[in-house]
């Protein structure tokens, strides 16, 4: 089947928090098996980097291990730029719960700025990228995937912003709100958000730019394992300098 290129939503340019809708519209990521290695700057997971500067390598801050590359999204706006994903992986526990504790880092290029709680490797640093076990081999193997940029229905595109909205209402930031019963789509990028817990794990003027859901069990197409949580990504108003953070529920 053929995908149309990803088209990242555009800045609304009216977004003050990690609450409001940064960009939209909201499109669904969804994961597709790559044939052979992704060497475009394009939204995916796994492989390696597709960096747009210096390839800029971080260390878990208490060991010096390298990160394990998880995926890159795309920043919207006019000039091209990624958003590199990386968390370290500790006996299968990710890191990234806390946003700047140096264990999960969102790097932004080019000419984005290094978060100052990143450890950085040196030139030619290299760690492991997202993986699956193969039981028959008893073995884990690197995978990698596209993330197409697929547009919502209007239906499901609403309902996520019901659930966006009811939040608000819970946080006391809103107009009462019914409770949300429809779908949601757990992996996005763009639109209003919502957190596991309904709050995000930055502060303002932080803004929304993804969301990925986790996939800890045996069975499934790779490894991330956020407590059957979520993960969000957040950029900075200028979209030069990346936050991650992941929560369960």
């Amino acid at each position: 089947m053929n995908h149309p290129p990803p088209s990242p939503p555009r800045p609304t340019g009216t977004a003050t928090g990690p609450y409001d809708a940064a960009f939209l519209p909201r499109l669904a990521l969804s994961a597709r098996p790559a044939e052979r290695p992704i060497t475009e700057p394009v939204a995916k997971l796994g492989g390696e980097p597709c960096w747009l500067a210096e390839p800029t390598w971080p260390l878990a801050p208490g060991t010096g291990e390298p990160l394990v590359f998880i995926g890159q999204f795309p920043v919207p706006g006019e000039e091209l730029r990624l958003a590199y994903l990386f968390l370290e992986e500790d006996e299968l526990i990710m890191g990234g719960q806390d946003p700047e504790h140096g264990d999960g880092v969102l790097l932004v290029q080019p000419d984005g700025r290094i978060p100052s709680f990143a450890v950085i490797g040196p030139p030619g640093t290299r760690g492991r990228t997202l993986w699956r076990d193969d039981p028959d081999a008893d073995r884990t193997v690197p995978v990698e995937f596209h993330l197409d940029l697929l547009p919502l229905s209007a239906e499901l595109d609403r309902s996520m912003d019901q659930r966006a909205a009811f939040q608000r209402y819970l946080r006391h930031e809103g107009p009462e709100a019914p409770v949300p019963d429809g779908d949601h789509v757990r992996d996005h990028l763009g639109g209003l958000p919502s957190f596991p817990n309904g709050r995000a794990r930055v502060p303002a003027p932080w803004q929304f730019l993804f969301a990925l859901s986790d996939a800890p069990d045996d069975g499934d197409p790779y490894f991330l394992n956020f407590g059957y949580g979520v993960g969000s990504g957040f950029l900075s108003p200028d979209g030069l300098e990346g936050r991650f953070s992941w929560e369960a529920p």
